[in-house]
């Protein structure tokens, strides 16, 4: 008898590519078979290719890593954004919802407005003010409703690795020509590696966790600026940066951009923290952990 069946979505994105990564040494791996997609294999966007693939398939557990991520170009391909980030969202849940099948959905600090001073719990009522934080909100409101029972949603913020395009690995390749940058210094919220998001997602799969809303960072509450000091401090540890560079702290008027972002978006993990049962990186460690992933890539690749 075959062993239950994880799909991914996603596969090529910094968390699919993380999950990959790390399935193979997972306790995951003795009880269950993982299998990784992407849109060549699986357009979410096609409800009756999705609908026809999981009858084929019978997950018992869908990780749902695939996102819409542009936020800026959210606010001008907004049916785009919805597509993939809440009506994808709809036909997985109206598979699960008929099925014997978890879908676990990672969504977003975005779903918040700011407003606030301190971490936002899961139950915050959310208020976005982008494209992108309404529609993956519009996703999460899908599995609220409508698979109350089996449907996990994890918010995360800041999501980083050495996959993929990510803030940390934009910052050092700029930081690699240029001897001055800005970044903005009022927008306060907490760094998240994927590789401790896909350690707190498998560990929710295999707590055999069947709803809930859950947050995932890796603490702190820092500014870009903060993080981009930290990345800097990193690279040249790591052989990354030979040179140096100034940063300089500015305000988000400053830098204006098409999606406005929340100016506070920390996000209260205790919950998250009393059900894993492995020790939390500081976000400090995390970072330090993913920058030496590209000083090896970076010294293997010549």
């Amino acid at each position: 008898m075959s062993k239950p069946l994880i799909l991914s979505t996603g596969c090529l994105g910094q968390l699919g590519s993380t999950i990959q990564l790390h399935w193979g040494a997972s306790q995951l791996a003795a009880s269950h078979d993982l299998l990784a997609v992407d849109i060549d294999q699986l357009d979410l966007t096609d409800a009756e290719d999705v609908t026809a693939y999981l009858n084929q398939l019978k997950p018992a557990v869908i990780i749902n890593a695939a996102a819409y991520t542009n936020v800026d170009g959210a606010e001008t391909d907004e049916e785009l954004a919805y597509a993939v980030n809440a009506e994808a969202v709809s036909c997985l849940v109206s598979w699960c919802a008929a099925n014997p099948c978890r879908l676990i959905q990672v969504s977003t600090d975005f779903v918040f407005d700011g407003a606030q001073r301190d971490p936002y719990k899961p139950d915050a009522a959310p208020a976005p003010l982008s494209v992108y934080g309404a529609s993956k909100l519009a996703g999460e409101n899908e599995i609220l409703e409508r698979l109350p029972q089996a449907g996990i949603i994890v918010r995360t913020s800041w999501l980083y690795s050495e996959f993929g395009r990510n803030f940390v690995k934009t910052m050092l390749r700029i930081m690699t020509d240029k001897p001055e940058l800005k970044v903005v210094n009022d927008q306060i919220g907490s760094p998240t590696s994927a590789h401790t998001l896909t350690q707190f997602l498998f560990q929710l799969i295999q707590s055999e966790t069947s709803s809930g809303m859950y947050h995932w960072t890796d603490g702190g509450e820092i500014s870009w600026f903060d993080f981009a000091e930290a990345i800097y401090a990193q690279g040249k540890l790591a052989g990354l940066l030979a040179n140096d560079v100034t940063i300089l702290p500015i305000p988000s008027a400053e830098y204006p951009t098409s999606a406005t972002r929340p100016c506070y978006s920390v996000l209260d993990r205790s919950g998250s923290l009393a059900l894993a049962d492995f020790e939390p990186q500081s976000w400090r460690s995390a970072l330090q952990h993913v920058v030496s992933n590209l000083a090896h890539k970076a010294s293997t690749s010549g």
